[in-house]
């Protein structure tokens, strides 16, 4: 049985780890089963798509909208290759879903806008399905609407002209879409439970998602969350492709 590849970009060895559970958890796969790169440690290597059931691209620090002189070189580095994948990723209608970060990046590569317009500090949102998200069959058995995690800096604006939006909410239009048939993005976080979204606060706490005198206010205002239904989209994933 091929196993699903996490492509994780977070330079925070605790981020990482946690995001790397958050998937196992979620997607219900044992380790053996969802295998990890960590691009921004190095060049991407060359992937034979044929071997993986899917892949997942996890958030990061990293925004696709950040002014070109303001992106480090690994970032530069890490959106020249996470682009050379979704090249063959959109061409082959490969399994493929990204979240938060993996929203803007495929935005981007898809010709959608990208920037600050839409950016949602970190809580609980309303997320509600559209027509097309009710019918698509990776939400199927999802409820209209939901509760989930979100805190991004960007968002997609304009969705692509080859995207079929599944999702938004109230503050945020774009909230998760689907290119091709098998190819999907979200911009809040499928991944995460209460205690992952604690560990990001803490990691993120001088990053700007908010200010680091309040992070205690923060922890108390999301720790009562009830969120439970967005790990189901990441489970029909696995079901759907393994």
């Amino acid at each position: 049985m091929r196993p699903f590849l996490l492509l994780s970009t977070r330079p925070e060895d605790d981020a990482a780890d946690d995001e790397y559970a958050g998937f196992l958890r979620a997607t219900g796969l044992a380790e053996h089963r969802l295998h990890r790169i960590r691009v921004e440690a190095g060049p991407l290597p060359e992937l034979d798509l044929d071997g993986y059931a899917g892949l997942l691209l996890g958030g990061s620090p990293f925004n696709a909208s950040d002014p070109e002189p303001a992106k480090s070189d690994v970032q530069r580095r890490v959106e020249r290759d996470l682009a050379r994948l979704l090249d063959d990723v959109v061409a082959r209608d490969v399994p493929f879903l990204g979240a938060c970060y993996g929203i803007g990046t495929l935005g981007v590569h898809q010709g959608g806008v990208v920037d600050r317009t839409y950016g949602e500090p970190i809580s609980a949102v309303r997320v509600q399905l559209t027509g097309a998200g009710r019918a698509d069959p990776l939400l199927a058995g999802m409820p209209a609407s939901f509760d989930a995690f979100v805190g991004h800096k960007e968002a997609c604006r304009v969705l692509p002209p080859s995207a079929t939006l599944l999702a938004g909410s109230a503050g945020c239009p774009v909230q998760m879409f689907r290119v091709g048939r098998n190819v999907y993005a979200t911009q809040f976080h499928p991944e995460l439970d209460v205690a992952g979204l604690v560990t990001r606060i803490h990691v993120y706490r001088d990053a700007g998602y908010f200010p680091p005198s309040e992070l205690e206010e923060l922890v108390a205002r999301v720790t009562p969350a009830v969120v439970t239904e967005p790990a189901r989209i990441l489970a029909a994933f696995a079901d759907r492709y393994a």
